[in-house]
């Protein structure tokens, strides 16, 4: 039987009990493990049960197919709790379990990508800070404080919404610094488009910043801006020594 003819018979059972053994998802599990299961699988056996007249996995379905603009389970990272219980059949226990699977797989990103972090390298800095930033809805700017030896000091979140000349200030970036004993910094911001060639805007911050910078002898060591899976990095570029 071809892949999508199953898996829409799968999903029309009303009751995943109906199913031959070989074809429900915790015995898939069981069986074959977890690689060997989809996406729509994994996420059924998680919510274990769904609505009055359809099977756990129609109710995966509607959860993955739920926010209009990310597709799939980067969806459920972009819903929040209260859209969740707008899916029928996902009340708070169920909103919560996924929020949480979400949380955990951010949180588990990001402790492999600690361990080759090193900030000397920005391709490191970029997969540290990826998962806390590319699914943000909005522009953060984030202030990184560095040490001589670029250890690092603190981290400190300056703005939220559109980073311009008119919204950031180095004043508040170095008084962070300045707290911090920081004598190297490094800036990171999100595109939430997910491209993250830089704007104008952009390029006149990153100089503003870095000039503010050399007189007062805390170096701007990288302007890093995060994309979809994607980053680019001023020093890298070369906008830096411009």
């Amino acid at each position: 039987m071809p892949e999508e003819m199953m898996r829409r018979l799968m999903i029309e059972v009303r009751n995943i009990k109906e199913l031959p053994k070989e074809l429900r998802p915790y015995e898939r599990f069981l069986a074959k493990g977890a690689l060997a299961l989809s996406d729509l699988e994994l996420l059924a056996i998680i919510l274990r049960t769904g609505t009055l007249g359809s099977n756990a996995l129609a109710l995966a379905e509607e959860v993955l197919k739920f926010h209009k603009g990310y597709q799939g389970l980067e969806g459920l990272l972009h819903l929040s709790f209260t859209q969740l219980m707008e899916i029928k059949g996902i009340g708070q226990v169920k909103a919560a379990q996924l929020k949480c699977i979400a949380e955990l797989s951010r949180r588990i990103a990001k402790t492999i990508a600690q361990k080759r972090l090193s900030f000397k390298h920005p391709q490191t800095i970029a997969s540290y800070y990826m998962e806390d930033m590319r699914h943000r809805e909005q522009e953060v700017l984030l202030c990184v404080m560095l040490d001589t030896q670029n250890s690092f000091l603190g981290e400190v979140e300056i703005s939220k919404g559109t980073v311009n000349a008119s919204l950031i200030s180095a004043r508040e970036i170095f008084l962070s610094a300045l707290r911090h004993q920081a004598v190297n910094i490094v800036l990171l911001h999100n595109h939430p488009s997910g491209n993250p060639a830089p704007s104008d805007e952009d390029i006149e911050v990153t100089k503003n910043i870095r000039s503010a910078g050399d007189l007062l002898g805390i170096k701007l060591l990288d302007h890093i801006i995060i994309g979809n899976q994607k980053y680019i990095s001023f020093c890298e570029e070369g906008i830096l020594s411009l």
